[in-house]
């Protein structure tokens, strides 16, 4: 597959329904993120499969599938997005900026991995104001530590966590645990639609 089997403009992208973007995020998917074979992940568990979604989020069309579609995801009631760095960063700037642009003012902000011992100090970089609706996203999910870190961090800085999302849910199991939380979630992507069983926990 060519890049130019993919838009080159934002505005084709904004005459897909959200079937075909998502069809048209698979196949990128697919073309720059997935690897088959024998891969250890973080767990430890073994895997047929391996995807680094990152390739598509910072990918030039990649950024406008997964930009514009998780922006038409979004609850209106959302005001900002974030996550845990590296793996939220490229997926809430390319939401913010496409939101932006689109007329739907969005914040973004970066949950450190540890606190900043200078400056100003904790764990959010970017704008997170205490009382804000906001989506926590992130590039892959299988066991969900990732998220409710970036979660658990936010609302202890004063956000109110109303929506989840990822570009691909690999494990199968954060929707259950957000249920638990009554947090909203939805991901771009499933380890079913790209042809593989969830991880499981």
């Amino acid at each position: 597959m060519r890049d130019d089997d993919f838009p080159v403009a934002y505005d084709e992208v904004l005459r897909m329904g959200d079937d075909e973007l998502k069809s048209l995020l698979i196949l990128h998917l697919d073309r720059y993120s997935l690897r088959r074979g024998d891969f250890t992940l973080k767990s430890g568990r073994k895997s047929s499969w391996f995807i680094d979604s990152k390739a598509t989020a910072c990918h030039p069309q990649g950024m406008l599938l997964v930009g514009e579609l998780l922006k038409r995801r979004l609850p209106d009631d959302v005001e900002g997005i974030g996550g845990l760095t590296m793996g939220a960063d490229p997926v809430a700037f390319s939401v913010g900026a496409i939101a932006n642009v689109s007329g739907r003012p969005l914040f973004t902000f970066s949950v450190r991995k540890t606190e900043k011992d200078h400056g100003g100090g904790g764990r959010i970089a970017g704008l997170l104001p205490a009382g804000a609706n906001v989506c926590i996203c992130e590039d892959t999910v299988t066991r969900g530590t990732s998220i409710f870190e970036a979660v658990d961090v936010s609302e202890a800085s004063g956000a109110k966590v109303a929506f989840v999302t990822a570009i691909v849910d690999r494990g199968g199991t954060v929707g259950a645990m957000c249920e638990a939380r009554e947090i909203a979630y939805s991901p771009l992507v499933t380890a079913i639609d790209l042809g593989f069983a969830y991880e499981g926990s």
